[in-house]
């Protein structure tokens, strides 16, 4: 009796979201994937997170549990004295089949939730990748103990500072911001609080914003405050003391918000990207996630759009013959067309929001407030253009995951 050819699998490199997201999207459309971590755990790089509808659609499609993942919020624009500039007014059938327009919650507890879902051996821990060789007909993945894979498709989901995208389109220097922010989270009741709300503020120089959160049933608040920094400048001695300091200029509660949150609890991290590729794939080699698109959170959307990248390429891959190369780079090229406009236009605007609102001349400054204040400029830009392209991208999702026949 002949043996059964085994399929060789899809190795996803870097257990992030993209690639946590990618793993499991594979395998409910029936192809076997191979999730590599070079530490000893899946772990986030950070706390604070807000999901737009777009993931929470793909998260329940991929078999992770999404009740309760966060706190549904409604999120403004306003400036310093409280006046909105913008409201993103997501449709009311989104908001009540997604649980809200913005979800509020903690970075690890989304790990916790896709790791939960993750089928027994797909993630391998403590695995560094030394290099990668497309010979054709599938990719060979070289690890650093020796040992190697052979993958009929390569995803390189391993950071803003990826070795797979540099092996395919070579080095690209990063594209520092001059931003930085520092954020945390508390379960203080401050007087103020405005719960269920996504409160950006900003003033002639600083963003301070807070957020409500849901993490393992609890009520929270997660809070950052932006500001434009040196890259070359060291971090300040004292986080909480120097967003404190940001932060009294802020009507409500975002003082109080920061003086109630534990030491543990805050981080600092510098905005930086890469300039937008015009492609992804090469051969059977592609890439998501901040390898792909690394954003600033000016556009609240660098976890959920490494969420989409994972869930629409299992869609192209379903029912493709993974031995044919042709079909499988052509389904790579309709992965990259359906997610690099999307992604591309959202870094973009991301990188021009920051620019406008921290970078802009002294002498400018009071002529942009005036104009955000008393024209629709930041309502069209952002308060429907963003609840539009969320519409768009649930729709392009399509009906979900279809298993491969």
């Amino acid at each position: 009796m002949p043996l059964t050819k085994q399929p060789r699998p899809i190795v996803i490199i870097g257990a992030g979201p993209a690639g946590m997201a990618a793993a499991l999207s594979l395998h409910a459309v029936g192809l076997k994937p191979v999730l590599l971590e070079r530490y000893s755990e899946a772990r986030p790089a950070g706390n604070i997170l807000n999901l737009w509808p777009p993931p929470i659609k793909a998260l329940r499609e991929m078999g992770v549990d999404t009740t309760d993942l966060g706190a549904p919020c409604r999120t403004t624009f306003r400036n310093v004295h409280g006046h909105i500039r913008a409201d993103i007014q997501i449709p009311a059938e989104v908001v009540q089949e997604y649980g809200g327009g913005f979800i509020g919650l903690l970075r690890p507890e989304l790990y916790r939730r896709m790791l939960a879902a993750m089928p027994p051996g797909v993630l391998r821990t403590d695995q560094r990748v030394a290099g990668i060789v497309d010979h054709g007909n599938g990719v060979r993945v070289d690890l650093a103990d020796g040992t190697n894979i052979e993958a009929a498709v390569v995803l390189g989901a391993d950071g803003i500072d990826s070795m797979v995208r540099t092996s395919l389109w070579g080095a690209s220097e990063r594209r520092e911001h001059k931003l930085h922010i520092i954020g945390g989270y508390t379960f203080d009741d401050v007087p103020g609080l405005e719960r269920n709300e996504v409160v950006l503020t900003h003033s002639r120089q600083v963003q301070g914003t807070y957020s409500s959160i849901r993490d393992k049933g609890r009520d929270g608040v997660q809070w950052w405050v932006l500001e434009a920094w040196n890259p070359a400048a060291p971090a300040p001695d004292d986080l909480q003391a120097h967003a404190l300091n940001l932060a009294r200029q802020f009507p409500g509660p975002l003082a109080g918000l920061v003086g109630a949150t534990g030491k543990g609890q805050i981080q600092r991290w510098p905005i930086r990207d890469r300039k937008p590729l015009k492609a992804w794939s090469k051969g059977r080699i592609t890439l998501a996630g901040d390898a792909a698109h690394a954003t600033s959170p000016y556009a609240a959307y660098g976890a959920g759009m490494s969420i989409g990248d994972g869930y629409v390429l299992a869609q192209c891959l379903t029912g493709v013959d993974l031995d044919d190369t042709a079909a499988v780079t052509g389904a790579l090229l309709r992965y990259d067309q359906r997610r690099i406009a999307h992604t591309t236009s959202q870094v973009q605007q991301a990188y021009v929001l920051g620019k406008a609102f921290h970078h802009a001349p002294a002498a400018l400054r009071p002529i942009r407030d005036f104009l955000l204040d008393h024209t629709p400029l930041l309502q069209r830009q952002v308060g429907e253009k963003s609840p539009g392209e969320i519409v768009a991208q649930l729709h392009e999702m399509g009906t979900g995951l279809a298993r491969s026949v």
